[in-house]
């Protein structure tokens, strides 16, 4: 594993969610192990929109504390760190974390199975992928339609799909939280080594989505281009649901419970 700054620590605690301090080298060096576990693994790219979600459903925390790994997708959950005093040592936004595991799935020789987005973006995806890391076998893809979830048949036609195809990594793109939930309840009845719900990626590696300019990104602005781009679908999410992100923060430092205080 690469060497690690001897401050750094191996994870930190942001809304009650335990967000995994690893760079992007060392979360690979770690998905090439997990895919030879017999034991299904499951990692959780979370941002500040899954924490909110997370919160008003607290149910959904043991999924969070059973994912193998739980990496900082968001450049806002990077600020959030830092002021809590306990900084996080890289972004693992999830695009490139996608795109960067099927580079070593080709060069390692891990199948791969994209799920979810609506009819045709999923093959686009793999058609890209494919011609960017040549020798990447992808096993499947498959878009169900909405509302699929709660379908018994459909689930169980699914997973049939993944026990024949035998996909080393499962990519899904559902959303959240019914992206995580849909793994957490079906990983291992699929016979899936390692899966992870990667939010959008699937239009951004097809190309029916621009991705944010670089310096957007780097700056914790992708959000504000994804609303330009989606103002319909985004206006409530970013400016309602997730504002009272920075309240809780706020909160969490100055006015958490502390030992021995009331």
């Amino acid at each position: 594993m690469n060497p690690r700054s001897a401050a750094a620590a191996p994870f930190v605690t942001i809304m009650q969610t335990r967000i995994d301090n690893f760079t992007m080298g060392e979360v690979l060096l770690q998905i090439e192990k997990l895919v030879a576990d017999p034991e299904p693994s499951h990692i959780i790219t979370a941002n500040v929109d899954h924490l909110m979600i997370k919160h008003k459903y607290p149910d959904d925390n043991e999924i969070y504390r059973r994912a193998v790994l739980v990496v900082p997708d968001g450049v806002p959950l990077l600020w959030a760190a830092r002021f809590l005093g306990t900084p996080l040592q890289e972004r693992i936004n999830g695009t490139d974390l996608m795109e960067k595991t099927c580079k070593l799935a080709a060069k390692r020789n891990f199948s791969v199975f994209l799920l979810g987005s609506p009819a045709g973006i999923a093959e686009r995806a793999a058609r890209n992928l494919q011609k960017q890391f040549p020798g990447l076998v992808v096993s499947g893809v498959y878009a169900p339609e909405c509302g699929f979830e709660k379908d018994p048949r459909e689930n169980e036609k699914i997973c049939a799909m993944l026990q024949e195809t035998r996909p080393d990594i499962l990519f899904v793109s559902l959303g959240i939280p019914k992206g995580i939930l849909w793994i957490d309840r079906y990983q291992r009845e699929g016979g899936i080594a390692l899966a992870m719900e990667v939010g959008a990626s699937f239009s951004f590696i097809s190309g029916d989505l621009k991705r944010a300019p670089r310096w957007m990104q780097t700056n914790g602005l992708e959000w504000l281009w994804r609303l330009i781009l989606e103002p319909r679908r985004l206006w409530k999410r970013y400016l309602c649901n997730d504002l009272p992100f920075f309240f809780h923060l706020v909160k969490e430092k100055y006015f958490a419970r502390k030992p021995g205080k009331p």
